[in-house]
């Protein structure tokens, strides 16, 4: 039954599948500031449920802050969702943004419809800004927000410094959610196409083995003992710069972890929801998987079978380094998911060639191709390159690769949004 008692203040988070990971990182922050505990916390995963909900809490709180996270492929999907709050609400509900797209496009988030957006990593920033809005403070001077002024002028609070990660948990014990953990945070290789280095920071941070234990064991506690890990790149896990493995550092976390979770725990590490770089796999890095996780795959991110676009792209490995993974990681009887990109800017047809022979050449050795169409992000040096429509000697080869069971993955959704958010980027609107 609902608490008829008005509270002052509803923090309302919009936690949707593709976004609860998010989340569960920025809410996990308001875990231990026992000065927040009277603001109530409603997560909401639907829109359906969002809309009949924010009727009955704009009539029993005080103060009503939605919280929304979003990707750029989600654009369309958010700017209706935002429409029709203020068409049902008006400026009752006060919107805040944070998350991929809002942290590369402050600007266009606002005009939106969201009243503050949040860049970068916001725990702390929520911490600072929850405090303000209950002490009926100003929030304008936070460090990491975008607003826009009485006078509709942009203002941008400044870049915060990057988080320690052991300061926070993973995700939000308070409020009984749980997933995966992030043991890592930010990417040292500035591919030109990714978000990650540009927002997170190119030096990795990472949570400590202890730290990261606490909470496998709060899980295994509850009986979740299926443990998996949010990383950029699950071998870099203890190297300092992200390059340079640190393998002793990594079976350190993965003994541990598997002596709380045991007997019937599992580690899912290199699968879903992170991937491995292709130099980082070796003898030593598959062994690692063979003897703690339970996966029978790994995620392995190539992108091109041009060594010229990997250049471009800045991705920091050779061809060569795809194939010797693949190899590699099918000789260790493991599952090999190799993700490709098409239609990454300045492809020529030779490089397109070279992408369809290796496509073919790992689907005929036992790899299957995760396809993937070149999406122009914010913040990033490939947002406003061209989005060209993928080759048709591509998309047959992709087709032919698909009907076999040798590939899968959405790239004709992808191509489509692509084109759209192309044509957002160069006009600002998203009719």
């Amino acid at each position: 039954m609902r608490d008829k008692l008005p509270k002052k203040i509803a923090f309302v988070v919009y936690y949707n599948k593709i976004n609860k990971y998010s989340f569960n990182a920025l809410i996990s922050a308001l875990d231990n500031e026992k000065e927040l505990d009277d603001i109530i916390v409603y997560f909401i995963s639907t829109k359906e449920e969002l809309l009949k909900e924010l009727v009955y809490i704009t009539e029993t709180y005080d103060e009503i802050i939605l919280g929304v996270s979003f990707f750029t492929t989600q654009l369309w999907e958010i700017s209706r969702l935002i429409k029709t709050i203020r068409k049902n609400f008006g400026n009752k509900i006060l919107c805040i943004a944070g998350g991929p797209h809002p942290s590369g496009d402050p600007k266009g988030t606002l005009k939106m419809g969201f009243n503050v957006v949040f860049t970068g990593e916001s725990e702390e920033t929520l911490i600072e800004f929850l405090k303000k809005i209950k002490n009926k403070e100003n929030y304008h001077n936070i460090k990491g927000l975008a607003y826009i002024s009485k006078n509709n002028k942009y203002h941008y609070t400044g870049k915060r410094n990057l988080i320690d990660l052991d300061k926070f948990p993973p995700f939000p014990v308070k409020y009984n959610k749980f997933g995966a953990i992030e043991i890592t945070r930010g990417c040292p290789y500035l591919c030109s196409f990714c978000q990650t280095p540009f927002i997170l920071g190119i030096t990795p941070r990472h949570r400590s083995i202890d730290y990261i234990c606490k909470y496998v064991k709060l899980m295994k506690s509850k009986n979740l003992t299926d443990i998996r890990f949010i990383t950029p790149n699950a071998f870099s896990y203890g190297s300092k710069d992200g390059k340079t493995l640190n393998l002793t550092k990594l079976e350190d976390l993965l003994r541990k972890i598997k002596r709380i979770i045991q007997p019937e725990g599992r580690i899912f590490f290199g699968s879903f929801p992170s991937e491995v770089r292709p130099e980082h796999v070796n003898d030593s890095t598959l062994d690692l998987i063979l003897n703690y996780a339970s996966n029978d795959n790994i995620i392995i991110g190539a992108q091109s079978g041009s060594q010229k676009i990997l250049n471009f792209c800045h991705r920091g490995h050779t061809v060569e380094d795809i194939h010797n993974a693949v190899e590699l990681t099918l000789s260790k009887k493991l599952k090999a998911n190799v993700d490709f990109i098409f239609g990454l800017p300045g492809e020529t047809e030779e490089d397109i060639r070279l992408t369809i022979n290796m496509m073919k050449d790992l689907s005929n050795r036992g790899a299957k191709i995760h396809t993937h169409s070149f999406i122009p992000l914010p913040h990033t040096p490939f947002a406003k390159k061209k989005v060209s429509k993928i080759d048709e000697e591509v998309k047959g080869a992709i087709n032919e690769l698909t009907s076999k069971g040798y590939a899968f993955g959405e790239w004709k959704k992808q191509e489509k949004l692509a084109l759209k958010i192309e044509k957002y980027f160069k006009t600002g609107n998203l009719d």
